[in-house]
């Protein structure tokens, strides 16, 4: 099976500012995938390449099997496009804007542009630069989502949302996810965690790891080590442990390439003094800030974990 999405060594030069660097990706068909990181690390640019709207220095990108360097016209009937800065037209009232875009997409669907409107409580009958951002994006949301897209594609779409605002917008998401494939880029970590089914991590334009989001927590583990008396930080500690520090008795780390089968019994075997080894799962934002704080290292990720320049189906 093809995948949604697939780049292939795409880059983009602003100047001599590299803001994406030989970035190969996969989305495959089907998935929520999440593509996040900090600012700067050109998740939107990256979206912007692959939507035709800016184009690449250098590589190849492809969606829903086209070049993107031709989606125009009547490609875009498969493929919903929200970006944080989604410019509407503020003239129009709700209503008149989503009567005006049926007309262009052959699969609309108009008892389910109705159920969007009640789910969103959307005020039909009052004019969009009336209307607040959170309406707004409930709006950009209907609007993209009406005609039952083959590819959905959201950049920033929670920013500065109240909660009650992103819930409503991720459950509608999230009822169309089964018939579609959905490629966002957000900060909001602990929402993309609950409903996301893999995620690629950028930074400065590089791809870090992309895998399926039940695999990064898998291998991901806080780990506190006992020790029977205090004791230095070990010499030549493993790439894998992010973090590592001491406190008296306690050695703490991160460790990115857990193994439920092995990793117990090798840290038994590096510490066997130890009094007591416990290793806590970790929630996304953790996993994050984890690989931040370390030092920004490319190598994140364990020897047998995923390549940093290469995209998991």
């Amino acid at each position: 099976m093809k995948p949604a999405i697939r780049t292939e060594a795409l880059s983009k030069k602003f100047g001599r500012t590299i803001a994406v660097d030989s970035l190969n990706l996969a989305v495959p068909e089907g998935a929520i995938y999440a593509l996040v990181g900090p600012n700067g690390a050109g998740k939107t640019t990256a979206i912007k390449m692959l939507m035709n709207i800016i184009h690449p220095s250098a590589g190849a990108t492809e969606v829903l099997g086209i070049d993107s360097h031709r989606l125009t016209g009547k490609a875009f009937n498969r493929i919903g496009y929200v970006s944080e800065n989604q410019e509407l037209p503020e003239g129009m009232t709700a209503g008149e804007m989503l009567s005006y875009f049926r007309a262009f997409y052959p699969t609309w669907d108009l008892a389910l542009e109705r159920q969007l409107v009640r789910q969103f409580d959307l005020p039909l009958d009052r004019k969009l630069r009336h209307l607040s951002r959170g309406m707004k994006m409930k709006a950009a949301f209907a609007s993209s989502l009406a005609y039952r897209p083959s590819l959905i594609v959201l950049d920033e779409p929670f920013s500065g949302l109240d909660p009650l605002v992103r819930d409503e917008l991720i459950e509608g998401l999230i009822e169309l996810a089964s018939e579609t494939t959905i490629l966002l880029s957000s900060h909001d970590l602990a929402e993309i965690e609950s409903f996301s089914s893999h995620v690629g991590y950028l930074e400065q334009g590089r791809l870090l790891f992309s895998e399926e989001m039940s695999v990064l927590a898998g291998r991901f583990r806080e780990v506190t080590v006992t020790l029977s008396s205090p004791s230095p930080l070990p010499a030549n500690l493993p790439a894998a442990w992010l973090q590592p520090q001491t406190a008296d008795c306690v050695l703490r780390f991160v460790h990115s390439g857990f193994n439920e089968q092995s990793s117990p019994r090798e840290l038994a075997e590096r510490f066997p003094s130890a009094r007591d080894i416990a290793f806590d799962p970790m929630s996304l934002r953790s996993i994050f800030l984890a690989i931040a704080k370390s030092g920004r290292n490319r190598t994140t990720s364990a020897p047998d974990s995923v390549n940093a320049k290469e995209a998991v189906a």
